[in-house]
């Protein structure tokens, strides 16, 4: 998705914390959501904020 994005775009991913799955995970969606917040983290692409209300929130703005 983010090669479709343009500079300066915002992706926006809701639910990233997972109800605090993501601290102790065990199910298989919840590596997904571990893995997933770990490269937008790790991705130089993009500027990212995690808001932490309610089931946290992925924001991420493309440079």
């Amino acid at each position: 998705m983010l090669p479709l994005l343009r500079p300066g775009g915002l992706l926006i991913a809701d639910n990233v914390l997972w109800s605090g799955r993501v601290l102790q995970p065990e199910a298989l969606n919840d590596h997904a959501m571990v893995d997933f917040n770990a490269k937008v983290t790790a991705d130089p692409r993009v500027e990212h904020v995690l808001l932490t209300v309610r089931d946290g929130m992925m924001l991420a703005r493309k440079r």
